[in-house]
């Protein structure tokens, strides 16, 4: 049964790096997700490819690469193998998640490849979805913003994360619903593809700016806290043979909250420097067409002076 409580939980050795790298294993609703994620765009590349249109390889190496790429590290490295044996490396994989995937994702824009591939109804449904009330709802970015900060907050003080800890399924699910609920906030502020919700770079600066407070004050919060986040999950590790090696689980959350902090603060450096460049460029971009628009007056200009 997926809702199972896990009663038996298997036994790890200590966790190391070399068990980070070398210890894997298939979720399989991460796995299909990331088949059917790489095998659909590596398909619009290569119809792209074959009509002799160029698509950029830097947006391939975004999307197949560091976007799903980090995706299934998180849920198929020594990162899935432990998420539920040590607060500290779920909260990592949480970080990857929720922030690095979504932004290599947006910034390979999949929603521009697939509307130049698709055959002309499947492009049609697809404009109709990306112009929906829902759609727009979703983007919406104050919504976008109250979803992204509050869904930890929901998910460590609530029943989710101990239901997530008992069940395989909702333990999966959490990990696409971490990706979706990043994608929902900074697709839009970061991405390239023409999705609603798109907001001028003033406005996405302080929407990115907005958000660390709240991964600082959570993570000190959960620094603070002396009741154990999936506290009987945690403590029954503690009491079966990898309580040998295992740290005391309030020293881990501590640790945990402590990478949440950290890594929130990092990973926004990494946003505004994808901001600033994409913000740069833009600037570039609108110099150009308006040194062409005044070359172009100047023309018509002497032009009609000569006649």
């Amino acid at each position: 049964m997926l809702l199972a409580l896990s009663t038996d939980p298997e036994v790890l050795p200590r966790f190391t790096a070399e068990r980070l790298l070398t210890d894997w294993g298939i979720d399989p609703i991460p796995f299909v997700v990331t088949v059917w994620a790489v095998g659909l765009y590596a398909l619009g590349v290569v119809v792209m490819r074959r009509r002799g249109d160029r698509w950029p390889v830097g947006r391939t190496l975004a999307f197949v690469g560091l976007g799903m790429g980090s995706f299934f590290f998180a849920t198929a490295s020594g990162l899935a193998r432990y998420d539920t044996t040590l607060l500290s490396v779920h909260m990592v994989q949480h970080m990857i998640l929720s922030m690095v995937v979504p932004l290599a994702l947006a910034l390979g824009a999949p929603v521009t490849l697939a509307l130049r591939t698709l055959p002309a109804a499947p492009r049609r449904w697809l404009l109709a979805v990306l112009h929906s009330p829902v759609a727009k709802v979703l983007a919406f970015p104050p919504l976008a913003f109250a979803l992204y900060v509050a869904s930890p907050w929901a998910l460590y003080f609530s029943g989710w994360y101990d239901a997530s800890l008992a069940s395989t399924y909702v333990h999966q699910m959490m990990h696409v619903h971490l990706v979706l609920v990043g994608t929902l906030f900074f697709w839009p502020l970061m991405g390239i593809d023409p999705v609603p919700g798109r907001v001028g770079y003033p406005f996405r600066v302080l929407l990115t700016i907005m958000t660390l407070p709240f991964h600082a004050f959570l993570g000190v919060t959960i620094m603070g806290q002396t009741t154990l986040i999936g506290g009987e999950h945690y403590l029954a590790l503690r009491e079966g043979p990898m309580g040998a090696w295992l740290p005391p689980a309030l020293d881990d959350q501590h640790l945990a909250g402590g990478i949440l902090w950290a890594t929130g603060d990092l990973i926004g450096v990494l946003f505004f420097a994808v901001l600033f460049t994409q913000w740069l460029r833009s600037s570039m971009k609108e110099a150009e067409r308006e040194d062409r628009r005044l070359d172009l007056a100047e023309r018509r200009s002497a032009s009609s002076v000569v006649e």
